[in-house]
């Protein structure tokens, strides 16, 4: 058995996912009436929050079509309101919902294009770790970052809420 499995994958992209909804939220209580913030950037050279959002969401995406053998499909990288956001995370937890194939899939060698003639060829494991995963949390940090320079009160309990369940008290 590989030392990840499909279910797994699922599990952490789906949890990684209510964090996200979760630091979405905080920011949206925050802001009370604006959905402005969704225009927010570190600096000026990075994409807003609404398009990290987007990009956040379209690695478990791309995840879940290229279990389907279907090639990727990113989300339209202008998210202008927090329904449109909102929207997002949940078609791609339910993307990763409707994933059924068996863990030998992660072993299969597939052709990545990455646009302008451009691909490389990786097992699933290898898409996963090393291109995957690393844009998934590059792209939920810089929206993390971007609300914490807006001053919204949120920290590493928020983000990693996936382990508040295991946390005792001593």
């Amino acid at each position: 058995m590989p030392s990840q499995n499909i279910d797994s994958i699922k599990t952490r992209f789906d949890s990684r996912l209510t964090t996200l909804e979760h630091l979405l939220k905080t920011a949206q209580a925050h802001f009370s009436d604006s959905e402005s913030f969704l225009q927010e950037r570190i600096v000026a050279d990075m994409l807003p929050f609404g398009t990290q959002i987007a990009f956040t969401c379209n690695q478990p995406r791309n995840f879940a079509l290229w279990c389907d053998n279907k090639p990727a499909n990113n989300l339209d990288p202008e998210v202008n309101s927090l329904s449109q956001a909102y929207e997002h995370i949940a078609n791609t937890k339910e993307r990763l919902e409707g994933i059924n194939v068996e863990d030998a899939k992660l072993d299969e060698v597939s052709r990545i294009d990455l646009g302008q003639s451009l691909y490389f060829e990786l097992s699933g494991s290898a898409y996963l770790d090393d291109f995957l995963i690393p844009n998934f949390y590059f792209h939920m940090v810089t929206a993390y970052d971007i609300l914490r320079k807006l001053g919204v009160p949120i920290g590493k309990k928020d983000y990693m809420l996936h382990l508040m369940p295991f946390v005792k008290k001593a």
